[in-house]
């Protein structure tokens, strides 16, 4: 998927002959403390309500703002993470896209790319999350798989990132609820379970005895 499939219908475009008081009521009326200045279908520049706000002269034209070429874009052909990276970086709320022309192609936002994330990750499905820690001359992706696998778990998703002791923190999104098999044969493998976040094995434990006395029943 590309950032062009998740461009906003609901964020307006600002003229070059818009004042900073229409502006302002545009942000005002569509929720948005940031919107884009297009010009002739050319992507001018990236407003924000505080730079309005400071603006001494805001009956006049955006063109004559001194805040005009603040102009942060994606191409419409990258990737959400991409769009993701740069605004987390940036501290965006929203970002233009831009085609192969340079011309203006649409708006991807923050609620957008979560919902991306939401849809596309694995995270609104139900499971548990694992929070493993390792030292990053032992991760290996396949070992990490293998152990799931062999305990008949799926990963959803996986994150890994480096925390501040220098030891990699690889966060495990998996399609069961209960989770002390898993949890137990990483510990077996030497893994340092850090967070765990599911459901006690016990209503599994009492259903798996429920349905093995009714299958006894029934022979």
């Amino acid at each position: 998927m590309s950032v062009s499939q998740l461009i906003s219908p609901a964020v307006p475009a600002l003229a070059f002959e818009d004042t900073g008081s229409k502006a302002l009521a545009m942000m005002e009326e569509s929720g948005f403390t940031q919107l884009p200045v297009v010009h002739e279908d050319q992507y001018m520049a990236l407003v924000s309500e505080n730079d309005l706000l400071d603006w001494e002269t805001p009956e006049n034209a955006l063109s004559t703002a001194p805040f005009i070429n603040f102009k942060p874009a994606i191409s419409a052909h990258a990737h959400p993470f991409e769009a993701i990276r740069i605004l987390h970086q940036m501290g965006l709320s929203m970002l233009p896209v831009t085609d192969e022309e340079h011309k203006y192609a649409g708006t991807v936002t923050n609620a957008g790319l979560l919902k991306f994330i939401a849809e596309n990750s694995g995270i609104d499905n139900p499971g548990g999350v694992l929070v493993l820690e390792v030292a990053p001359r032992n991760y290996t992706l396949y070992e990490i798989a293998r152990i799931c696998e062999n305990e008949d778990v799926i990963i959803l998703n996986m994150q890994v990132h480096t925390n501040e002791q220098g030891m990699l923190e690889i966060t495990l999104k998996l399609n069961r609820t209960v989770l002390d098999p898993v949890v137990s044969s990483f510990v077996r493998h030497s893994y340092r379970v850090k967070e765990v976040y599911g459901e006690d094995s016990n209503d599994e434990d009492i259903e798996g005895k429920y349905n093995l006395l009714m299958n006894y029943i029934n022979m």
